[in-house]
């Protein structure tokens, strides 16, 4: 098995919420989308793929269950304050509006894609050389 770089594989998240958010059916008219299922979907692609990022930074605990988001914000808290702006944004936008909520709104969905973006970007800029899981 290959070894691939976890903020690569982050983008190809992305890349990968790009085409499942097309099957949602845009409305410009109303600006908007017309499927939440695949709203939901993108969503919740796009916080995997920032969670691998934010895993490639940081050495959270996974022993018992999954990390919540408290860990992550903690982490960012000791790293750098604009990481953290971007994990709590990104956190409600795409965990919460998109994947729970499956919210139509185009503008939601397209601060989803860009603080996703923000959050890769970013750990690849403090992170030059990422812990390879």
């Amino acid at each position: 098995m290959e070894i691939q770089d976890p903020i690569e594989e982050a983008r190809r998240y992305v890349a990968n919420a790009e085409e499942v958010i097309k099957k949602a059916g845009y409305d410009p008219e109303t600006k908007s989308y017309t499927d939440s299922k695949y709203i939901k979907m993108a969503g919740d692609t796009l916080w995997k793929g920032c969670l691998i990022a934010l895993d490639a930074l940081f050495s959270i605990n996974k022993r018992k269950g999954r990390p919540d988001i408290g860990k992550y914000k903690e982490a960012a808290a000791k790293r750098d304050k604009k990481l953290l702006a971007f994990v709590v944004n990104g956190y409600n936008i795409m965990h919460l509006s998109m994947g729970y909520d499956g919210t139509k709104t185009g503008k939601v969905c397209d601060a989803g894609f860009e603080t996703a973006n923000a959050i890769i970007d970013h750990c690849a800029m403090l992170c030059p050389n990422p812990v390879f899981a």
